[in-house]
């Protein structure tokens, strides 16, 4: 319940932060410029002394690791960069352009939200394992881009203004190859305009590439946590088990497991990672537990003979 409550109240104050933030934009609302620094200053104070505990704790996130090393594993994590950035332009930075643009690393708490949900789960999950075919694709991309780019270029330049250098191109192939089209910069020559064509319907084809790959990444997944989300008492001898968000093992310490529900855990595999279940070992949502489990095996079987 604390931990919830925890949760709760710094969603609050993520939210709280990126509407001042969004607010201080308007004109309109400047003699409130006051009140909103306040309330800006009182949530990156929370942040800091979030960011604070987090350091001190993070043993506790990477118990394979030691004190220092799990210390400047956080710092270097997605969750401690953002943590991070966010404080920096507040404490010291305010006052320079191009540190204020940091301020926008604020939004990205917003996904401490989302890691509450499956869905983003799945999300991450599909980058990971995509990432190379995901890569190979935008790699594709960038070398047509560019190939249109200098093509248009090398076609338009004599007669056409907008196209004054291989940036110019790179910028109308972008929005071409993506079917934007903005419209700023388009070809009048007749061959510029018949490679105009054929560059727009191959963008249609080049966006669908990662597209695909991302949506079978999806379906396979989904597949894949319908088949090992299972009930802990569906397992009869030796099995795994996906501790989703909810689990009733997620948050607690392998001792307390063993206790309470009769099992043996061998293995916990927690990212690309395989621990030693020791008993002060805290089960965390997404791990995969191998476990063996007796006593509820023979309550199943008795309940079955009944």
């Amino acid at each position: 319940m604390p931990s919830r409550m925890f949760d709760i109240g710094l969603t609050v104050v993520i939210l709280l932060n990126i509407l001042v933030t969004f607010l201080q934009t308007f004109d309109e609302l400047s003699e409130l410029s006051t009140v909103f620094t306040v309330i800006e200053g009182v949530t990156v104070i929370v942040f800091c002394i979030e960011y604070i505990l987090r350091l001190i704790t993070a043993d506790y996130l990477y118990p394979e690791d030691s004190k220092v090393k799990s210390r400047l594993h956080f710092m270097v994590s997605f969750d401690g960069v953002v943590d991070l950035l966010t404080i920096l332009p507040f404490v010291f930075l305010s006052g320079f352009i191009a540190f204020r643009i940091l301020r926008i690393v604020r939004i990205f708490h917003l996904f401490r939200i989302n890691t509450q949900y499956d869905s983003f789960n799945v999300i991450r999950l599909v980058i990971h394992d995509r990432w190379k075919q995901i890569g190979s694709s935008l790699v594709i991309i960038f070398i047509i881009m560019l190939a249109a780019s200098l093509g248009m270029y090398s076609v338009e330049h004599a007669e056409n203004e907008g196209f004054e250098n291989a940036f110019s191109g790179m910028w109308w192939s972008v929005s071409a190859l993506l079917t934007v089209g903005y419209g700023d910069i388009y070809p009048i020559t007749v061959i510029g305009k018949i490679m105009g064509i054929i560059i727009a319907f191959a963008g249609v084809g080049l966006v669908a590439i990662p597209t695909g790959i991302i949506s079978a990444g999806f379906v396979e997944q989904y597949r894949l946590n319908s088949e090992s989300e299972r009930n802990f008492t569906d397992v009869e001898k030796i099995g795994e088990i996906v501790l989703s968000h909810g689990h009733e093992f997620v948050g607690k310490k392998v001792i307390e497991v063993k206790e309470k529900y009769g099992c043996t855990l061998y293995l916990v595999i927690r990212d690309e990672l395989m621990l030693l279940p020791t008993d002060t070992l805290i089960l965390k949502e997404n791990d995969i537990a191998v476990i063996r489990s007796e006593k509820l095996a023979k309550n199943e079987k008795n309940k079955k003979t009944k």
